[in-house]
């Protein structure tokens, strides 16, 4: 375990007409498995095919055909508990949840209710004003997605695509604990993070990879502590859900605009009614889809087609001991071994591949040069061309070596960047590039002392107002870093002409 200091951030709170409400908030985010085939059938994944060609038998609910469950996509499930700290189950069973729906072929889904395969876990969400929300998570459990319709292609029928269907899902259920729109948004990024390092999701929210369902409801300051006292959720007040959220900036929005509806209804006398709720970004509110469904609504009952899943502990801890380095622990250690700040270590391990682009960088070197010119050269210049870090022209050894020749001497920071434009743009080795260009930068201190004694004896004017006011020597620094075209070493200048106007 990390040992990780944090101080709680204050819950959002609300001003009413009449009061204070503050804001309590739990996410339901569904994520889709990384795996080539579907839960129950050896289907194709892959998102982009034509529209119900990787849709097996058994997705397609034909007469007699039975699922058959797939341990891959049950190991990552065990994979993604793990890396949540949460408790694995060794013992677990598939449900139906019957419910009648056009892209619902079976007219179940299989789901995991009673007995998920992934039990109590927790999310550190950090914030980036030095506070941190632990968020409980209390299970994760695997389910099939259901199809898509679609309705705007004919302006008289709707089509069907079944691609989805059967597609596995982790359904992972948060605690209660949050209580700000920021924070809500924060978590789901923390969690897509941790599961990208992970490899158990991609966590790709345009393909619907990775969407959240949003629970809302508001309450009295102080309310919330009563809960906490009491697990009595009647504290918190009625909750509703906002279903399929796959945008952090929507995410946010719409438990603003909820919150601020159930505090107008309860402040006029009325009462919130729990529901599902659709979010609609243009016109700026949430709208009722349906009454929000109980268990029993579902008629769920133990799927007779699958026998409960028994998992052993040996192959629990197999797994468990070829997890990755997750994102604290990595943002620690980058702190520790490179000495970087709090932010930086953060930008960096924001991603896998920024963090294993910036250790290559950072190998043998500086690691705060190395941070500094990934984030503020590499990634400013990515993010003005909309390139990813995996299309960077740039390698991780040609950065390095760019880095070298600043340590070395060899190039100042001015012509470290023009060298960094030239590699960018035209490739090659740092290093050949500067001899080949005459880029070295002038360490030859007669030289520099000539190239000063003449900026001096050209301008007797300004070395009488120099001998007065000692801060005008920078104006003779950056004639002489002119005349030499950059390449004279900065602090011999400085050195020099100080040395210079003294006497």
């Amino acid at each position: 375990m990390l040992d990780l200091t944090y101080e709680t951030p204050k819950p959002k709170v609300i001003a009413g007409a009449k009061h204070d409400w503050e804001l309590v908030i739990g996410l339901e985010v569904h994520a889709q498995v990384a795996s080539n085939a579907k839960l129950f059938s050896g289907a194709s994944t892959t998102f982009g095919a034509e529209p119900n060609s990787n849709v097996a038998f058994v997705d397609a609910a034909m007469p007699g055909m039975l699922p058959v469950i797939n341990e891959f996509c049950v190991a990552q499930a065990v994979r993604t508990g793990l890396g949540l700290k949460a408790d694995i189950n060794l013992w677990s069973a598939f449900d139906r949840k019957n419910y009648f729906y056009p892209d619902l072929p079976q007219g179940y889904q299989i789901s995991q209710l009673y007995h998920p395969i992934v039990g109590e876990g927790e999310v550190l969400v950090e914030l980036g004003d030095g506070t941190a929300r632990l968020v409980r998570v209390e299970r994760i459990h695997l389910e099939q997605d259901a199809g898509k319709s679609i309705h705007d292609m004919d302006p008289n029928m709707s089509f069907v695509d079944l691609n989805r269907t059967g597609v596995a899902l982790m359904e992972i259920v948060s605690r209660p604990d949050i209580r700000g729109p920021e924070e809500a948004a924060a978590y789901v990024v923390k969690l897509r993070q941790i599961m990208q390092y992970l490899g158990t999701c991609d966590g790709n929210m345009q393909n619907g990879n990775l969407r959240a369902d949003v629970n809302v409801s508001v309450c009295r300051p102080g309310d919330y502590e009563k809960y906490q006292e009491t697990q009595d959720f009647s504290h918190l007040g009625t909750r509703c859900e906002i279903k399929n959220m796959n945008s952090m900036r929507f995410i946010q929005q719409a438990i603003e605009v909820e919150a601020r509806r159930q505090i107008a209804i309860i402040e006029d006398g009325g009462e919130v009614v729990q529901e599902t709720r659709l979010y609609d970004p243009d016109k700026g509110e949430t709208r009722s889809m349906r009454s929000k469904e109980e268990a029993h609504d579902y008629r769920y009952f133990p799927c007779p087609d699958l026998l409960p899943l028994e998992i052993e502990q040996g192959w629990v801890d197999d797994i468990a001991n070829d997890l990755p380095e997750l994102p604290d622990e990595k943002k620690a250690r980058f702190i520790s071994d490179f000495g970087l700040s709090d932010y930086d270590a953060s930008v960096l391990t924001a991603e896998t591949a920024a963090a294993a682009f910036f250790e290559k960088v950072a190998e043998g070197r500086d690691g705060k040069l190395a941070a500094n010119w990934v984030i503020n050269e590499l990634f400013g210049r990515l993010k003005k061309d909309e390139k990813e870090i995996t299309e960077s022209p740039v390698s991780p050894d040609q950065l390095g070596g760019i880095i070298t020749l600043i340590t070395k001497g060899d190039i100042s920071g001015k012509i470290a960047k023009d060298l960094f434009e030239i590699v960018y743009t035209e490739g090659g080795d740092p290093a050949e590039i500067v001899e080949a260009r005459g880029m070295k930068q002038v360490t030859d201190t007669g030289a520099i002392e000539a190239a000063v004694d003449q900026v001096i004896a050209d301008n007797p004017a300004q070395v009488a107002k120099a001998k007065e006011n000692p801060k005008l020597a920078g104006w003779f620094v950056g004639q002489v870093m002119k005349a030499t075209g950059g390449k004279a070493n900065p602090k011999a200048v400085n050195e020099i002409v100080a040395k210079k106007l003294a006497d």
